[in-house]
């Protein structure tokens, strides 16, 4: 008998196991080296080299090979590296190459590894301690790395090993991302190497200003709580400094003045860092001389809502000229030197790399699709031409191509050599099993992009079907694309007997400035209207199919706030509710993420209170059931013992499932495939009435 999409949801990690990630070309164009499983229910990560002549792929280390028995053994801090990028997987998650792809350095259980792709030779190196975020100089003849705070550098011809930076106290570390950096900035490093391979820039962090909070394991009294530092907001940051550590034991301050860094790149043209300002209304460029820190100021951008931190940029052509990513004319663009090469129609979402004279980025015109664009100096040339989502690397003239879109299961990898012969990397992951019925279009007033999931078994206008809203909702973050993988575990709910619609709202990508902002100062309304404005407009596209007398909506993160705001202040369109890991008080949840949106809470307090769902538990008259991992470091557990307290005193039922030892993410497999369980046995009982059923 086959497994059931819950468990087999659960056990691939939502399908993403055996997918190709994580690519780099080398110079010359013959190899891509990569990273995947070796199946869809493998959850040991394998590094792999694709030969593009032969196009035979070699495996070069499996990490079976490398552990003992008892299997990884994880520092704390690549835990929580790994929490920080949502990596649901084990062994060789990340690595790094020299800049002529020869060797490749990467961590594992805590040990330093590095490999010559072309023997296939691994060889671990001795240190003094775990270590994390492991990186080759770029001419491949030291391997930098971070251990209890400390950024060392080993000689792989020496073999001498010695610490460039050593904390002052427990709170600092050196050439490690700090926490909101990590999480909100999606700057998962804390170090660059110099292309001359003699120096490196590097981070000093302190979280002593940081407040300490304690996240407890309930289910087991006799451990104590983890003290984690969380910036919440209105409160300290960790204060973060940069210096320039030469090989030769020189140490040069860069000082900037702003409250956050955003990013750095050092390549042969610039020492490029970016700063923001706690109110992120204001982004700077320098170029910093690494022999005294000067630091020249190459371009201020400003906005009276926020500035966007783009992933990609600063980057430089050739001949030196800047690339980078602004707001002009309504629309993010794309700039070469001081010039925007991009219409303000085309949302560019990330450069994915620059290729001597050639940009490769990705954009939106429709918000629902992804595609890659390049620019070469003298127009724009569309990459991808079929509808879908699309990402990819370009080096030395060879591209690497995913592909993802609704007519196709899973992703589809392609490497496009120079002649234009393209050669496949396999995925392995495993096939969902559903019959996808899912209609993408627009909605309501604002013609929100909305996807209408039905099940397969459903004959239009034979009956009205119960309602379940799917969203996230959430700021810089998209439920509806042209990709299959984002509605399998609709599919699954709209099976059961629902017909489900996920919208996006206000504060989404894709759509440009003026969309983007409409969530200035107000997280709840905008996000709670344009959910319901949705919901309207598709039961007008569907007359005869959609029961708006029973109406569900869950969520999960930003989805499980929108979800318990729902039932909480429009019980009149929401008649129960299912919300995972919610945020329902903002002054608990981080600086950089909330003071974006919200602003400062001791400035403008009643920005916060808008958007908060404590004054509303009174009025609770509809089922909720929260959710909430007690082990989770992001959206802490106190949001939702908090808010129950609050619905208690207010004498309101509700349901509360405390998930003991689970984190922000949901990777266990029992957990996984039971919450769908759990979730779908909630709505059924809470909207009752004739349930439909499988015919």
């Amino acid at each position: 008998m086959s497994e059931s999409f819950p468990r087999l949801s659960a056990r691939t990690r939502r399908f993403t196991l055996g997918v190709p990630r994580s690519f780099t070309i080398s110079p010359d164009g013959g190899r891509v080296i990569f990273l995947r499983t070796m199946s869809g229910t493998d959850s040991v990560t394998c590094l792999w080299e694709l030969d593009t002549e032969t196009h035979v792929e070699r495996l070069v280390v499996d990490p079976r090979g490398l552990l003992a028995d008892d299997g990884e053994d994880l520092p704390p801090e690549e835990r929580a590296r790994r929490e920080r990028s949502r990596e649901a997987a084990g062994g060789v998650v990340a690595y790094a190459t020299d800049s002529g792809v020869t060797r490749a350095a990467f961590a594992l259980s805590g040990g330093l590894h590095v490999v010559d792709l072309a023997s296939g030779q691994v060889r671990r190196l001795e240190t003094p301690g775990a270590v994390i975020d492991p990186r080759l100089s770029p001419d491949g003849r030291h391997v930098a790395y971070v251990t209890e705070g400390t950024l060392r550098v080993q000689d792989l011809v020496t073999g001498g090993d010695r610490a460039l930076a050593t904390p002052e106290s427990e709170t600092v570390t050196y050439g490690l991302a700090e926490f909101v950096a990590a999480e909100e900035m999606d700057r998962m490093r804390g170090y660059w190497w110099a292309p001359s391979s003699d120096a490196l820039l590097v981070e000093r962090a302190d979280e002593a200003p940081v407040r300490t909070w304690h996240i407890a394991d309930p289910a087991n009294p006799a451990r104590p709580a983890t003290v984690q530092r969380y910036p919440a907001a209105g409160t300290p940051n960790a204060v973060t400094e940069l210096y320039v550590l030469g090989l030769d034991g020189s140490r040069v301050a860069v000082p900037y003045a702003e409250e956050y860094l955003t990013t750095a790149a050092w390549d042969s043209h610039a020492l490029s860092i970016v700063t923001l300002t706690r109110d992120q209304r204001t982004m700077r460029l320098f170029t910093v001389d690494p022999a005294t820190g000067a630091a020249t100021l190459v371009r201020e951008d400003t906005d009276p809502a926020w500035v966007d931190i783009v992933a990609g940029v600063p980057a430089h052509l050739d001949d030196g000229s800047l690339v980078w990513v602004a707001n002009s004319e309504g629309g993010h663009r794309l700039f070469v030197g001081d010039r925007p090469v991009t219409p303000p129609t085309l949302q560019v979402r990330a450069v994915l790399d620059v290729d001597h004279d050639s940009v490769l980025f990705s954009a939106s015109g429709d918000p629902t699709e992804i595609h890659l664009w390049t620019w070469d100096g003298h127009s724009l040339l569309p990459v991808s031409t079929r509808s879908g989502v699309f990402s990819g690397r370009m080096s030395g003239g060879v591209g690497v191509l995913t592909e993802q879109s609704l007519d196709a299961e899973g992703v589809s990898t392609t490497v496009v050599r120079r002649d234009g012969v393209a050669v496949p990397i396999p995925s392995v992951a495993e096939r969902p099993g559903l019959d996808l019925r899912v209609s993408l279009g627009r909605s309501g007033r604002r013609e929100l992009a909305t996807a209408v999931v039905l099940p397969s078994w459903h004959e239009q206008g034979s009956r009205r079907l119960p309602v379940l809203m799917d969203p996230y909702g959430g700021p810089h973050a998209q439920r509806v694309l042209n990709r299959r993988g984002a509605f399998l575990e609709s599919q699954w709910f709209a099976e059961q007997g629902f017909a489900v619609i996920l919208a996006d709202g206000r504060g989404t990508p894709g759509r440009g400035v003026d969309f983007e902002r409409a969530v200035l100062n107000d997280l709840a309304s905008p996000a709670l209207d344009d959910q319901i404005d949705a919901l309207q407009g598709v039961a007008e596209q569907y007359p005869d199919d959609l029961d708006l007398t029973r109406v569900a909506i869950r969520g999960w993160s930003f989805g499980g706030f929108l979800a318990a705001l729902a039932v909480l202040r429009r019980p009149d369109v929401f008649h129960a509710a299912v919300a995972g890991a919610p945020v329902t008080d903002w002054r608990l949840y981080d600086t950089c993420y909330t003071e974006r949106y919200l602003g400062h809470p001791d400035e403008q307090p009643e920005v916060y209170e808008k958007s908060s769902l404590f004054a509303d538990a009174a009025k609770l008259e509809r089922p909720l059931f929260l959710i909430h991992g007690l082990a989770d470091d992001n959206v802490v557990a106190a949001h939702t013992l908090r808010l129950s307290s609050a619905l208690l005193a207010a004498g309101r039922q509700h349901t509360v499932l405390p998930l003991s030892g689970v984190t922000h993410m949901t990777p266990q497999e029992v957990v996984a495939e039971n919450l769908l369980l759990l979730q779908v046995d909630f709505l059924k009982k809470s909207l009752g009435g004739p349930w439909p059923d499988h015919p």
